[in-house]
C-alpha cells in the first residue's frame, strides 16, 4: 500500500494537464471584499436598546425608608408636571377667551367670525332667553297644576316663534354686512346665520370668547 506525497500529487497534477484552476490575485481580492467579517460580539436586543439609551436603571431600595424617600420623590415630580399642565390649559383658556385666533377653535376663526360676533354682541336679542326659556319649560313639567303647564306651555310656544323669526332676520341682514364688508369671502349664507344664531342663543357671560363689545356700541 503506497501514501500518496505531496510530490506525487504534484506530479499527478501535471500528468493530469493542471486540472485544478489557479486563482488569480483579482479573484482572491473580490472573494476577501465579499466576505463580511464579524461584530465579534452578539447583537443587542431591542429591550437592551431602549435601556441603553433611556439611561442606566436605579438599583433597587435596599430599605423601607429609601422606598418611601424614591416614592415622595416621585409624587412630587408628578404634582409638578400636573401643576405645569394645569398652567399651560389655564394659559391657553385665556388666550381663547379673549379671542386670540391661534388658540380659537377652527369654526370661530377668521375675520368673518369675528366680525359677526361682534355683531350679535353688541345687540340684546330675545335669543338670549333660550336657555332660561328651556329651564322654565322643564320647571313647569314638575308642577302638578295643569293651569300652570297649560299656561308655560303656551308662553313658551309664544317665544320659540318670536325667536325663530328673529334669528331668520338676524341672519339675512348679517349676511348682507358680511357680503358688504367681506365681498372677497365665500362664505354662505346659511352657514354666517347660523353661527349667528348659536352666538345670540347663549347666555352672554357663557359665550366663548368673550364679548369684546357692549350691547349698544357700533362696530366698524
Amino acid at each position: 500500500m503506497r501514501f500518496l506525497r505531496r510530490k506525487d500529487a504534484d506530479i499527478t497534477d501535471a500528468d493530469n494537464g493542471g486540472g485544478d484552476i489557479v486563482e488569480t490575485a483579482e479573484e482572491e481580492a473580490a472573494r476577501n471584499k465579499a466576505h463580511t467579517p464579524g461584530k465579534g460580539r452578539p447583537t443587542p436586543k431591542r429591550r437592551e436598546a431602549e435601556q441603553r439609551r433611556r439611561g442606566p436603571v436605579a438599583p433597587p431600595p435596599r430599605t423601607t425608608r429609601e422606598a418611601m424617600k424614591r416614592a415622595r420623590g416621585n409624587k412630587e415630580e408628578r404634582k409638578e408636571l400636573a401643576a405645569k399642565r394645569r398652567e399651560i390649559r389655564a394659559n391657553q383658556r385665556e388666550r381663547m377667551m379673549a379671542g386670540d385666533e391661534k388658540y380659537l377653535m377652527p369654526r370661530d376663526r377668521g375675520p368673518v367670525k369675528a366680525f359677526l360676533r361682534d355683531a350679535v354682541d353688541s345687540r340684546r336679542n330675545l335669543l338670549g332667553m333660550f336657555m332660561p326659556l328651556a329651564i322654565l319649560i322643564f320647571i313647569a313639567l314638575l308642577v302638578p297644576d295643569p293651569r300652570v303647564q297649560s299656561f308655560t306651555t303656551l308662553l313658551c310656544l309664544l317665544m320659540l316663534v318670536a325667536m325663530i323669526i328673529e334669528g331668520v332676520l338676524m341672519g339675512s341682514r348679517l349676511t348682507k354686512q358680511v357680503r358688504q364688508k367681506f365681498p372677497k369671502e365665500t362664505t354662505r349664507g346659511l352657514s354666517i346665520g347660523w353661527y349667528a344664531f348659536i352666538r345670540a342663543s347663549q347666555i352672554r357671560k357663557l359665550r366663548v370668547p368673550k364679548p369684546r363689545v357692549r350691547p349698544g356700541e357700533k362696530i366698524t
